[in-house]
């Protein structure tokens, strides 16, 4: 497996981001690297704070979902630009923030779900007992194979009256 240093990682990241925002593919062949592995990289860049740039706090997320939420898209983009926030970073804040705030009532499955659910789970405990058991008669009967070679019975097998060779 190969390794690039991180000079290399932030170039092929930065021609994924705006400005110039390539396309992956694009870049992947360019570069010589897998599009999952530059996907990963520029994920890993995004999560990361920008160098000299502010830690969003989730109070911080907060108040900048609530600041953007009445406006445009030219302007909530020049609110991102200003503030060096990806659009896609305040949409998945805003997701977070609808989540969090939902009702419990909504989070809740319904009973159907549950009975559906608890029905699942019984069919897949069987099933893994039943392999689980049958899991353990192949490793007695291996187990058995290897004790005993093919032809050759324990000599208490052989003296047993009425014990079919």
């Amino acid at each position: 497996m190969a390794r690039y240093g991180q000079a290399f990682k932030d170039k092929a990241v930065a021609r994924l981001l705006p400005p110039e925002s390539a396309a992956l593919e694009v870049v992947a062949r360019e570069v010589g690297i897998g599009a999952g592995t530059l996907e990963r990289w520029r994920e890993d860049a995004q999560s990361r704070p920008a160098r000299g740039g502010r830690a969003w706090t989730a109070g911080a997320r907060l108040e900048a979902v609530i600041t953007t939420a009445a406006m445009n898209e030219a302007g909530k983009s020049a609110w991102c630009r200003e503030h060096g926030v990806f659009p896609a970073d305040l949409d998945k804040w805003r997701a977070s923030c609808t989540t969090a705030l939902a009702d419990p009532e909504d989070v809740r499955a319904s009973p159907q779900a549950t009975r559906a659910d608890r029905k699942r789970i019984k069919e897949l405990e069987r099933d893994l007992l039943r392999k689980d058991r049958a899991l353990a008669e192949t490793a007695a009967l291996l187990v058995l194979s290897k004790n005993f070679p093919r032809g050759v019975a324990p000599s208490r097998w052989r003296e047993t009256p009425g014990c079919l060779h």
